[in-house]
């Protein structure tokens, strides 16, 4: 109730402050809407599941349109005069690149491969490339590597040159930025899987889809970067360089650029570490290489063999990681000493060109110019026999703890299959009140109306239970990520030591294609829906662990200083000074945590993950594009949902409510 005192105003501390919040106030109109709607839908559509009178059957059109595709793919001018040419540009761009490196053979590429990165990095890191394209060669994934590195090399350029053109725009016009924020936002959260059957679709399977659909999904982050690196230039600069007379142009080339070098360089490691993970991921669609090793090895449960092809694919994306962070990293730190010396610019440039075509040549003329193969270490037996004693050993009957089998059983079995029932068995429109309910009471109306908007999309395409198949996945994966996230954030913050050596863990984890995690899952689980998951969990861990133990640790030293003072525990501190000051970082770190758990559970369909990524596959390989198509856009759809519902906007996080 209302008291009033003499030294101050009137102060409602009863039912009227608790109904002036702004959560329950959105609680409550959003329950009398309920109230009036609820009833109407009910009357008309019934309850259960989403009703067959609001699906739309998309796979007569879809199938119709799949035919005239494939039917007019060699006549129509659209594909003769437009797609064709982007396909035969695509497919001779890669060929060249490729036959380059063959080329150059394994000591060519090997010592240019040290020599780059002498030059950008540094020793260290030189002897590790150097080593990391040897081991390519010792496990017999050689020509599989240089097919991988050649796919790389034509998407990143070309995922660099379209995401600075749109970065430039975005950052030279407030009109453009705005259009575009949201489509990079959309398209950042979206799953990899949702890019390959458009492109598969329209070119086919093959090489130029695997490119084009690594390009689109790898080209946001150097867009975003570009553009937020061109808006953040020094104003102080930008109008000294105004004041003296130059042109547009001249400031974008001679103030812009170099003031946004740092983020530049950090989108073309972004970019890079996109493409590979998308490379990989294409191989579903005709890309070859390492990707299509394990993709052929897992469907035929030889994890010797893609462990064999899994080892390259986590080096290249270590490399290429490593290399192009310390580039950036050194740009324009260089010392005097460092301008000054012989070697600078051109000079040493040269001396790689040098050294690696005297490479080339020498291996050609002793006849080795492919990786010999009294070199080849076939690890696949030993990592078969392995993998055959866990099954005898640990799969199952394990004392005391049981067996990797029985976790993921008792998984399937105590929290898969009733978080998927209980989503089923929830009434259509309940799932979408409940939607509403996460977004605006973490965002605005607009992110509701979106999230719901996006949630009733999957119905009409006519996947509701199989969404919400996946999305139960994502839910359980996601609770164990943010627990286990959470608690080693925690200890990491707390503890220095702790942190360095989990720094470098987190940094090989955080850099390994998404392909890759689903190898030491089907060998310790085996296949099924709890394996899917368990890789989504160790996929999404490394960010939640990070951004947590960040956050933690920025906290306002004043107050944590001025809680010691008066006495609280280390309990208290976290649970009243920490978390609450962290909310920010907690939120973002739930909302990584939902959309890479999600990336790498429809890729779970490939190991018996089932729902959405089964229909996926199963498109693929069959030739069944509509169902393909129907299950991609689903993806989207709960991707967008997702992100919207754990995406606080900036007015929410900067109030605290």
């Amino acid at each position: 109730m209302a008291t009033a005192t003499a030294s101050g105003p009137v102060r409602d501390t009863g039912i009227g402050a608790l109904l002036r919040h702004r959560a329950v106030g959105k609680v409550l109109l959003l329950a009398v809407a309920a109230a009036v709607i609820v009833p109407i839908l009910n009357a008309k559509w019934a309850s259960g599941a989403w009703p067959d009178a609001l699906t739309v059957d998309l796979t007569e059109p879809l199938g119709k349109t799949t035919d005239w595709i494939i039917d007019n793919r060699d006549s129509h001018p659209l594909f003769t005069y437009f797609f064709g040419h982007v396909s035969n540009a695509i497919v001779l761009s890669v060929r060249g690149v490729y036959l380059v490196l063959l080329g150059a053979g394994w000591a060519g590429v090997t010592v240019a491969a040290g020599l780059i990165a002498w030059r950008v990095a540094g020793v260290r890191l030189a002897v590790m490339a150097s080593a990391s394209f040897a081991v390519c060669g010792l496990l017999g994934m050689w020509v599989p590597t240089m097919q991988t590195l050649a796919l790389m090399i034509v998407a990143v350029l070309a995922s660099v040159v379209v995401g600075l053109l749109l970065g430039l725009a975005g950052g030279l016009s407030d009109r453009v930025f705005r259009i575009l924020r949201p489509v990079l936002d959309t398209m950042q959260v979206l799953p990899a899987y949702a890019y390959l059957l458009p492109f598969a679709l329209v070119f086919g399977m093959g090489v130029p889809a695997a490119v084009l659909a690594t390009v689109v999904y790898s080209a946001p982050p150097m867009a975003r970067l570009t553009a937020l690196g061109l808006r953040g230039a020094d104003s102080g600069v930008m109008e000294a360089v105004t004041s003296l007379g130059a042109t547009g142009r001249q400031r974008l080339l001679s103030a812009r650029l170099p003031l946004a070098l740092k983020e530049l360089l950090l989108g073309v490691n972004q970019t890079i570490m996109m493409a590979l993970s998308m490379a990989v991921i294409a191989s579903v669609i005709g890309a070859g290489g390492l990707g299509d090793r394990v993709y052929q090895a897992l469907s035929t449960v030889d994890v010797g063999q893609a462990l064999a092809a899994g080892i390259p694919i986590v080096l290249l994306a270590v490399v290429l990681d490593r290399v192009t962070g310390a580039a950036g990293e050194r740009m324009g730190t260089q010392t005097a000493e460092a301008d000054a010396s012989p070697l600078r610019g051109w000079r040493g440039w040269s001396l790689v060109a040098a050294v690696t075509v005297v490479a080339a040549l020498a291996a050609r003329f002793a006849d080795r110019v492919d990786w010999p193969t009294g070199w080849v270490v076939n690890i696949a037996p030993s990592v078969n026999t392995a993998k055959d004693w866990m099954v005898d050993h640990l799969y199952t009957d394990v004392p005391v703890v049981g067996g990797t089998a029985d976790w993921a059983a008792h998984f399937t079995t105590w929290i898969l299959n009733p978080v998927r029932d209980g989503l089923q068995g929830l009434p259509w429109w309940s799932v979408l009140l409940i939607v509403a309910a996460l977004a605006w009471l973490i965002g605005t109306w607009q992110t509701a109306l979106t999230a719901v908007a996006a949630m009733a999309a999957i119905g009409v395409l006519g996947v509701w239970n199989k969404s919400l198949d996946t999305l139960s996945q994502v839910l359980a994966g996601v609770a164990v990520t943010l627990v286990l996230g959470f608690a080693i954030g925690v200890l990491a913050s707390r503890s220095k030591r702790f942190e360095r050596m989990l720094r470098p863990v987190l940094d090989v984890f955080q850099t390994m294609p998404q392909f890759v995690y689903l190898i030491p899952v089907v060998a310790l689980f085996g296949i099924g829906r709890a394996p899917a998951v368990a890789a989504a969990v160790v996929y999404a861990l490394p960010a939640v662990v990070r951004i947590t133990t960040q956050g933690l640790s920025q906290v306002d030293g004043a107050a944590m200083e001025s809680s010691r003072s008066l006495g609280a525990t280390s309990w208290q501190q976290l649970r009243k000074v920490q978390l609450p000051l962290a909310r920010p970082a907690l939120l973002l770190a739930l909302n990584q945590g939902v959309v890479l758990v999600l990336a790498v559970v429809v890729i779970g369909g490939l190991v018996g993950g089932g729902a959405l990524g089964y229909d996926v596959v199963f498109g693929i390989a069959q030739g069944d594009l509509a169902t393909g198509l129907v299950a991609g856009a689903a993806i989207v759809c709960l991707g967008l949902m997702l992100d919207r519902v754990t995406q606080p906007t900036e007015r929410r996080v900067k109030k605290g409510a």
